[in-house]
């Protein structure tokens, strides 16, 4: 599409749209729906859906994750065009149940979008937009483990979900909050999945 939604309800409304019109929908259909160079909204997007409804079916955090992983990888070195290899691109879910979880959204869309708004934008510009993908590549390599613990997937999703919001809407304050909270998935990580599962004996480890 040649236009980029530049807000929360903006994103939220064409995954409605892409969800209402297609039977399913790939990871690749919604990268081209918000443009190969938009970083925001593609990072956002899979965040949201994994603390929506939709992440809590088994593995889709992971190939999530394994998305948001390429397209933070590619910001960090400064590609000015999306790719994703066709094993990740072609993964689909179910339309409806993508527009019902994008519906359900709505009513938060709307609160972040009065919430957050262009401050302190010099902390959005192309150089703090390469240090975020950098920790966003480490909050998706925490998603894997972190999917043996119920629902804890949703806080490096939504710390995520953060880091394209801000970007989306150039929040810089918002950009800040975000890298704190990284600092918080990290410790559930570490104190609820590592450290648990370290000490649990000579009876084997994670797996």
């Amino acid at each position: 599409m040649a236009d980029k939604p530049n807000s929360v309800c903006g994103i939220i409304d064409r995954l409605t749209e892409i969800g209402d019109k297609n039977d399913t929908v790939s990871i690749g259909d919604i990268v081209d729906a918000f443009g190969t160079r938009t970083y925001g909204p593609v990072l956002l997007v899979p965040a949201l859906i994994g603390v929506s409804p939709v992440g809590g079916i088994p593995t889709v955090p992971t190939i999530l994750a394994a998305t948001l992983l390429l397209i933070a990888v590619q910001l960090v070195f400064g590609k000015d065009h999306l790719w994703l290899p066709g094993i990740l691109k072609n993964r689909s879910v179910d339309g409806e149940k993508l527009a019902n979880a994008a519906e359900d959204m709505e009513g938060v869309a709307k609160w972040m979008d009065k919430i957050f708004h262009g401050r302190l934008k010099r902390f959005t510009g192309r150089t703090a937009a390469r240090i975020a993908a950098g920790v966003v590549a480490l909050l998706c390599l925490a998603v894997p483990p972190l999917e043996l613990v119920p629902f804890a997937v949703a806080l490096p999703m939504a710390v995520i979900a953060a880091f394209g919001i801000a970007l989306t809407v150039r929040d810089g304050l918002l950009m800040l909050l975000a890298f704190l909270g990284s600092g918080a998935a990290f410790y559930v990580l570490v104190t609820q999945v590592l450290l648990s599962s370290g000490g649990g004996g000579s009876g084997g480890g994670m797996f």
